[in-house]
């Protein structure tokens, strides 16, 4: 009845699991179909240079011829010449400096020896008389936005309400105001000229100002009225005929009429048919995703967590694409889509990587200008960003890539311009600028791995790198409590690395797996005889079944360590699985040689497993076997290593021990190949090549 109830409870989760893993698709497919743009698409591709391969194009409605950018901004730059800048008088200066030159003059007359009135009248009217008219005439405070060296220009001047369009030369600025006044008054002999101008030069101070304000205004009024478009292309008119190159005003007319397609969806196609084709589209994506999943890593399909990842990565980066084109940021190359393969590389694996970006380039494609060139550029970068990662050893590595893929970049974009332009002086490198901002964008993966890793629970290649230092906690107790078996750990390492990395699997994964695989011997590194002082074995004072039950006991010990640690599960699978479900040999022997009368529970001396259940799990338990067995070999010589390593794995084979890994028969045959040489250079033994080939 228990195991009916198990059965049911086991078959109930899976179907909530199924359940769960279609709502995750069908979510996904709302929300992408729900963002992405929903004018219709234009059907033809066309570059400018290139022949037109299709049939011939008439217009199928009356459509505005549109300006090019730069004839827009060239007839922007125009209007903004005709705005002349508005400068306004400030009748205030002139009545506040009058004021003060009056009380000004009482004072520095009284301080002066002169006497006579009539001096003092005569100067005084002289000097309210100048300051008065060049108050009148203007005192400008010019602007250096339209101020040009050595140069006048036209303003229009606001006096009263009433404007006057004059020349900066018939104003006059400060230096210019005193320079007639010295020229004007030190001529004069009936007026103190030396008190008179000192006082003169303290009061005079711009009263004609730029108006910013409202010169700005008139200017955007202006460019407001500019026109987009340059004559209309009439229905019926043949834009161009097959086999016709495609030159700068036949692209105008192409470009024009692609332009009013997509903005006419009334005309041109139901929006819901629209959005009804966007969303089967979406869903064959994510369908070809969910059977590649199915199919390649089943792992992976059967993790809803792991699925939810990849979902959340591919809707985000559309959903900010959808976004950039809504607010229609400068241009779509900004984008860093580069960062969805890098993020699922380093987080899953290059085939799932190349698959992904590949299926979110294609989905991209449709709603971008230039869909080939668009696509070209996107699955070459991402190709190469994704090999360049192949490995991942080093953080400088992300740098690396990011060189490779602007690289990249550069190539393509003087590839498409040589093929289009037929000329490499045309080039407008500014044009460039956009993917140099997009590659440094992508360096954004780094922080973005960590927070997926965080958040899923997903151990990437960047923490297998942390976890291979050994001044991590555990591997520093390790290396200062059981010497020996760091020392064997080491060695188990390399040797598994090398064997991963010739038949293909995660060789930083296996690593680390070899490093803490036998990390639960610090608890009692003495009864392990790789740490054992010679003449000491705390083993002759315990009966077998003790003493075989604390070496597998290093097999829950250390799993316990490295879940304290928080150490990723899929390194305390190589914990779990280094034994599998193996007997500890030499105690169960002994204990049948000197006990033969007495029954023994064979499960005491055997090890809890599971067996290995990969390719890197697999050939962690073979390297540790092996690496074990040959520091017992008296005569390290060719013959005994090669007889060591087939008798070892042959017997790994005969206890069913790898028959749950993906490995195959081929696989172990080179691992043979690989131990027997590396530990032939390890004890020193020359190799005869001859016998290898």
């Amino acid at each position: 009845m228990a195991s009916i109830n198990k059965r049911y409870a086991l078959g109930l989760l899976n179907r909530h699991a199924s359940i769960l893993k279609y709502v995750m698709m069908v979510s996904a497919i709302l929300v992408i179909t729900m963002v992405l743009p929903k004018h219709p698409k234009f059907r033809y591709e066309f570059e400018k240079g290139r022949v037109w391969l299709h049939d011939d194009l008439i217009s199928p409605y009356n459509y505005p011829l549109k300006k090019t950018p730069e004839e827009v901004n060239a007839d922007k730059e125009s209007i903004k010449k005709t705005i002349l800048p508005i400068y306004k008088f400030n009748k205030q200066v002139k009545e506040t400096q009058l004021s003060q030159y009056q009380a000004d003059f009482e004072a520095k007359w009284r301080r002066s020896n002169l006497q006579n009135p009539l001096l003092k009248q005569k100067t005084f009217r002289a000097g309210y008389i100048f300051l008065n008219q060049v108050y009148n005439k203007g005192i400008i405070g010019l602007n250096k936005k339209y101020q040009r060296d050595g140069e006048n220009y036209l303003i229009t001047v606001l006096n009263n309400n009433i404007e006057t369009e004059l020349s900066t030369a018939t104003l006059l600025s400060v230096s210019a105001a005193f320079l007639q006044a010295s020229q004007q008054l030190a001529a004069d002999k009936t007026i103190a000229a030396d008190i008179l101008l000192s006082l003169i030069k303290d009061h005079l101070t711009p009263n004609v100002f730029y108006d910013e304000q409202f010169t700005e205004k008139l200017e955007n009024r202006a460019l407001e009225n500019v026109s987009s478009t340059r004559g209309m292309v009439q229905k019926g008119e043949l834009i161009i005929a097959t086999g016709n190159s495609i030159d700068a005003e036949v692209y105008k007319k192409l470009e024009s009429l692609r332009i009013s397609y997509e903005q006419n969806a009334n005309i041109n196609g139901d929006r819901k048919l629209v959005l009804l084709g966007q969303a089967m589209l979406v869903a064959l994506i994510i369908a070809l995703l969910m059977v590649f999943l199915f199919l390649f890593r089943k792992d992976i399909f059967a993790d809803n967590r792991q699925i939810s990842l990849i979902l959340l990565v591919i809707t985000g980066m559309l959903v900010f694409l959808s976004f950039a084109i809504k607010i229609q940021i400068p241009n779509l190359y900004y984008i860093p889509y580069c960062i969805v393969p890098i993020i699922i590389r380093i987080l899953f694996d290059t085939r799932l990587a190349m698959n992904i970006h590949l299926l979110v380039v294609l989905i991209a494609s449709f709603f971008l200008p230039n869909s080939f060139e668009f696509a070209f550029l996107q699955i070459t970068a991402g190709m190469v960003a994704i090999y360049s990662i192949k490995n991942l050893v080093r953080r400088e590595q992300f740098l690396l890539s990011a060189l490779l893929i602007l690289l990249n970049y550069l190539v393509v974009f003087i590839g498409i311009l040589l093929i289009r332009e037929g000329s490499i002086n045309t080039i407008n490198w500014a044009v460039f600028v956009p993917f140099v901002f997009s590659v440094l964008l992508t360096l954004l993966a780094y922080p973005l791995i960590y927070l997926f890793e965080k958040l899923f629970g997903i151990t990437s290649d960047i923490t297998l790198m942390e976890l291979t230092n050994t001044n991590n906690t555990l591997l520093r107790d390790l290396a200062s409590k059981a010497p020996g078996t760091f020392q064997h750990a080491l060695q188990v390492a390399n040797l598994a690395e090398a064997a991963i990395y010739k038949i293909g699997g995660n060789t930083l994964l296996v690593r680390a797996g070899a490093l803490y695989h036998d990390i639960g011997k610090t608890e009692n590194p003495q009864f392990f005889i790789e740490n054992q002082n010679k003449g000491f074995n705390p083993h002759d004072k315990l009966s077998y079944q003790e003493s075989a039950q604390i070496i597998i006991r290093h097999v829950s010990k250390g799993i316990e360590m490295a879940r304290k640690h928080n150490i990723p599960e899929m390194i305390v699978d190589f914990i779990k699985t280094h034994h599998g479900n193996t007997r500890v040999d030499y105690f169960y022997q002994s204990h049948l040689k000197n006990f033969p009368e007495k029954i023994v529970n064979e499960n005491t001396f055997r090890y809890p497993g599971p067996t290995p259940f990969s390719k890197e799990t697999a050939v962690l338990m073979m390297a540790d076997s092996v690496e074990a067995a040959s520091r017992s070999l008296k005569e390290p010589d060719a013959k005994n290593i090669n007889d060591l390593v087939e008798r070892i794995i042959d017997y790994k084979l005969a206890q069913h021990q790898l028959d749950d890994s993906d490995i195959t028969l081929h696989d172990i045959e080179v691992i043979k190949l690989i131990f027997k040489n590396m530990l032939m250079s390890i004890y020193h033994v020359r190799i005869d090549y001859s016998e290898s080939i």
